[in-house]
C-alpha cells in the first residue's frame, strides 16, 4: 500500500515538474486580436473609441459590472485620458490611459491591471476606410509572465479574452451605425 502511494506521489510529481518545464517553451508574449466590419464613418468610429467616457456605451467590461467604480483624469479624449476602474471580480481593477492617436485611424493605450492579477499591456484600436464602410480592429499585447504561460497550457489569452473583444466590437458596431 505504501508503495502503490508512493508511486502515485512520485508520478504525480513528476508530471508537475513536466508541466513547469513544459511552460518555459511558451512564448514570453502574449498578442489577442478581433476584427469587425462597421458601415460607419471612420470618424465616427474613432470618437466613440478617442473618449474614454463613451466606453461605457458599447465596452463587454462596463456591462459585466454596471455598478463598477469609474474615475476620469486628464484631458476630456485623445493622448492624455486616462479611465480608472474598480469592480466586482468580472472586471476587476487598473488603469488605461490613451498614450497616441492618429486621427480617425488609431487610438493606443497603456493598460494596466491591478486586480485580480498585475499586468501591463497595450492595446491598439484600428480603423480602417473600406469604402463607405471601415474594419475596426481592437488588438492587445504584452508580456507573458511565468505564472501566465503555465496558464497557458491549459487556456490560451485568445480564448478568455477573444469573445470579450468580439461582443465589444458587436456593441461599438451597432452603436455607431445607430
Amino acid at each position: 500500500m505504501k508503495k502503490a502511494i508512493l508511486r502515485i506521489l512520485v508520478s504525480f510529481g513528476i508530471i508537475v515538474a513536466g508541466l513547469l518545464l513544459f511552460a518555459l517553451t511558451k512564448p514570453d508574449v502574449f498578442e489577442v486580436e478581433r476584427t469587425v466590419s462597421v458601415n460607419a464613418p471612420r470618424e465616427k468610429i474613432f470618437a466613440l473609441l478617442d473618449d474614454l467616457h463613451s466606453w461605457q456605451f458599447w465596452s463587454p467590461y462596463e456591462i459585466r459590472d454596471p455598478a463598477m467604480k469609474r474615475t476620469f483624469s486628464g484631458t476630456n479624449s485623445g493622448k492624455g485620458a486616462v479611465y480608472e476602474w474598480d469592480g466586482n471580480g468580472n472586471v476587476g481593477a487598473g488603469r488605461m490611459e490613451i498614450t497616441d492617436t492618429i486621427q480617425f485611424s488609431k487610438v493606443v493605450l497603456k493598460l494596466d491591471f491591478t486586480r485580480p492579477f498585475e499586468g501591463h499591456n497595450v492595446v491598439d484600436f484600428l480603423i480602417e476606410r473600406h469604402g463607405d464602410s471601415a474594419s475596426v480592429t481592437w488588438a492587445m499585447h504584452g508580456p507573458a509572465n511565468y505564472f501566465a504561460r503555465v496558464i497557458s497550457i491549459f487556456v490560451s489569452m485568445d480564448s478568455m479574452i477573444g469573445k470579450d473583444f468580439e461582443h465589444g466590437l458587436i456593441n461599438l458596431k451597432n452603436l455607431a451605425e445607430k
